[in-house]
């Protein structure tokens, strides 16, 4: 793969022009040069040509005896008008408020400055002079994020995920909520073809059918052609695995199923294993039963963790791990992680880390978190905020905290969820990494563990605020990992069901409009009810700010 993804690089670079010299531009044509020098005085000039124009036909259009019939009128109005004048618009101001308000909550910016950019900005000739050129310093820089905050912004499979019919159909059974959004969903849809799927599947009728059956969006309907498969197929393990995830209404059941699915994708992967080298379509068919396997034993293993068989579970996860070492992509290692932790076997919990806690390795926050829960076990239980304000911290206290420094700057999300500040929810198939669904899903499974241990709440909550010093710009310089994704509060708001209040880091300030709009409609809301308290004082006032017009010096043309 890499050697075509340089073949490819290769021919682009040789198809495309030379590029110039590094810290030098193309030389711009005069239209080019003309256009970006009137770019950015281009509103200026149209202000001032207006005023010429508005001076030049002042005389035509009469406009100083308008201006001294408006005046009279104006004069002529009794308090009464001011107050309907000033109420009006405190309520036309405070709608457009509430307006502003609501949608800077839902999508984290400022209606009225989205249309101005995305409208006037291109009149005012700022598009041109905000694009940078090709190949200048600023737009590789640019480039560079991008790709960063692409790669960082990956969704990935939840490891701990809930299943569908046992837990997650029981909730909405409870509390008529739908925890599950229709992205998080088709995206796990997708997960399905491309694991228990392959192209050789119209050989057996029985996975055609399955095949179908993942595409299906209707429950009822994928349930069905479940049964269909196993009519045709009595060893359809996709099957089985289908009716135990999304029919099964108790884990129990759901063991039962996978137990079937077990029996019948052991026979069919050690039949795909004697035909893998006949031909690349018995090889791909290998992988697909391979995938079906590995998914089935792991379901199997959450199934003896949730029923309390947690030295079985354990178990089933390490010899997953030894005998299919190369699908480290599915992080079977967080599952065992957290397994450990509940037997409390903290020794057995490092030596995972220190294979997968490695710099070469993707991080987590079961990875950083769990690393700063074994450090503060070592401290919390004597550790005092008055104590160590007196004498200092200590080594050991020193890389608790650090360790806790480093997991918050990876996923600043988590504090809020173990200190239950904010309330926990179920958390979704898929998780975005440093990100509030990532959050959830550790805390709502790892809560338990850091309440176990006496004290580390507590130094926990004295310190994980102390992160954000050190990083006062998250999004443009990170202190031990890359600078903090922006992109994940809109990822996290396709993941997680509107009913969620989803958490934004960095908090965003709010936006110049809605101030405004707030003090106009204060101050027009002020003025309306002075002008209905004391009508005759504002209407002196108003009068006296009319007043200068009635000159004839400032009639005559």
């Amino acid at each position: 793969m890499a050697d075509g993804d340089g073949l490819g690089e290769a021919t682009t670079a040789a198809a495309s022009p030379p590029a110039p010299a590094p810290g030098l531009s193309p030389p711009l044509g005069w239209w080019e040069r003309l256009r970006a020098g009137l770019a950015g005085t281009g509103a200026s000039l149209w202000f001032v040509a207006g005023l010429g124009l508005l001076y030049a036909l002042r005389v035509p259009l009469r406009l100083c005896e308008n201006l001294a019939a408006v005046t009279v009128f104006l004069n002529s109005l009794t308090p009464k008008f001011y107050v309907a004048l000033t109420g009006t618009s405190s309520l036309i101001s405070g709608l457009i408020f509430i307006f502003e308000w609501w949608y800077f909550h839902k999508h984290g910016t400022s209606f009225i400055e989205q249309v101005s950019v995305s409208h006037l900005r291109p009149l005012m000739g700022g598009t041109e002079g905000s694009i940078s050129e090709p190949g200048s310093p600023s737009s590789s820089r640019e480039s560079e994020t991008s790709r960063q905050n692409l790669s960082e912004c990956k969704v990935w499979r939840n490891p701990l995920n809930l299943f569908r019919g046992a837990e997650y159909r029981r909730y909405t059974w409870v509390t008529g909520k739908e925890p599950l959004t229709y992205y998080d969903m088709n995206l796990s849809a997708q997960d399905h073809q491309t694991f228990f799927t392959c192209d050789t599947d119209f050989l057996r009728p029985s996975d055609t059918v399955m095949q179908k059956a993942w595409r299906e969006r209707n429950p009822p309907a994928r349930i069905k052609a479940a049964y269909q498969a196993l009519e045709l197929n009595n060893d359809c393990a996709t099957a089985y695995v289908l009716l135990a995830e999304e029919e099964a209404t108790t884990i129990v059941d759901a063991e039962r199923l996978f137990k079937q699915a077990l029996k019948a994708g052991e026979t069919i992967y050690r039949r795909s294993q004697q035909c893998q080298h006949q031909s690349p379509q018995h090889e791909a068919q290998l992988r697909r039963d391979t995938n079906v396997l590995v998914y089935i034993k792991r379901r199997l293993a959450m199934c003896a963790r949730k029923l309390g068989r947690i030295r079985e579970a354990v178990k089933i996860m390490r010899d997953l791990m030894k005998e299919f070492p190369p699908l480290t992509m599915l992080n079977i290692h967080e599952n065992l992680l957290e397994s450990l932790l509940e037997l409390q076997a903290y020794a057995d919990v490092q030596a995972v880390l220190a294979k997968y806690d490695d710099i070469s390795l993707p991080k987590s926050a079961a990875i950083c978190y769990t690393a700063a829960l074994l450090k503060t076990r070592t401290v919390s239980d004597k550790f005092s905020p008055e104590t160590a304000s007196r004498r200092g911290l200590s080594t050991a206290e020193i890389n608790a905290v650090e360790a806790i420094h480093r997991a918050v700057e990876f996923n600043p999300h988590v504090p809020k969820y173990l200190l239950e500040m904010k309330s926990l929810i179920l958390p979704p198939e898929h998780i975005l990494k440093r990100g509030d669904s990532e959050a959830i899903a550790y805390a709502f499974f790892h809560l338990q563990h850091w309440k176990r241990i006496e004290g580390a709440l507590n130094l926990l909550q004295c310190t994980w605020e102390g992160t954000f010093r050190m990083i006062p710009y998250p999004l443009e310089k990170g202190h031990l990992f890359y600078p903090y994704p922006s992109c994940t509060e809109t990822a996290d708001r396709e993941l997680l069901p509107p009913f969620h209040h989803v958490s934004v880091y960095p908090k965003k300030e709010l936006p110049f409009f809605i101030h405004f709009t707030a003090g106009l409609c204060s101050s027009t809301a002020m003025i309306a009810l002075l002008t209905h308290q004391f009508p005759e004082i504002m209407g002196v006032f108003a009068k006296a700010g009319l007043r200068r017009h009635k000159s004839p010096a400032r009639l005559r043309p």
